[in-house]
């Protein structure tokens, strides 16, 4: 991994070059072993809990919070498989452009979401498609 502190990608300079790509290789890394490292944590910390509550509340609220648990893996494990569809478009060329319109989806996007496939007009469009598909 580089030095993610140092180096900043800037529009003075050719898109996904490969100084951006390992820049978004190194913070889609470092995203995805955070999430690996919260999710070891709370299977370890399910595992420590005991099932045997005395009290009838005390138990319900354990399972409800095992619940909340269960959801939050659930989503970090699409998350996962997200973060490494991007690490594949980083090795195959095509991180950083829009999949619907192909056009770049820009820096500062990517920064907020490193995971985006949609440029934000593409994603606005996609989400009126839905919101009309929803209510109509």
């Amino acid at each position: 991994m580089t030095d993610q502190s140092m180096y900043r990608p800037t529009d003075g300079e050719p898109f996904m070059n490969e100084a951006q790509r390992q820049y978004f290789r190194d913070k889609l890394l470092s995203w995805r072993d955070e999430i690996l490292l919260e999710a070891k944590e709370t299977i370890q910390r399910l595992q420590e809990e005991s099932d045997h509550y005395p009290d009838q509340t005390d138990h319900a609220i354990s399972e409800a919070g095992r619940a909340v648990d269960l959801r939050a893996r659930d989503r970090q494990r699409k998350l996962i498989a997200k973060i490494d569809a991007a690490l594949q478009r980083i090795e195959d060329g095509t991180y950083g452009y829009c999949a619907r319109t192909g056009e770049q989806i820009g820096l500062k996007r990517l920064e907020a979401r490193p995971i985006a496939t949609l440029s934000v007009e593409a994603q606005e469009w996609h989400e009126r498609q839905e919101k009309s598909y929803r209510s109509g």
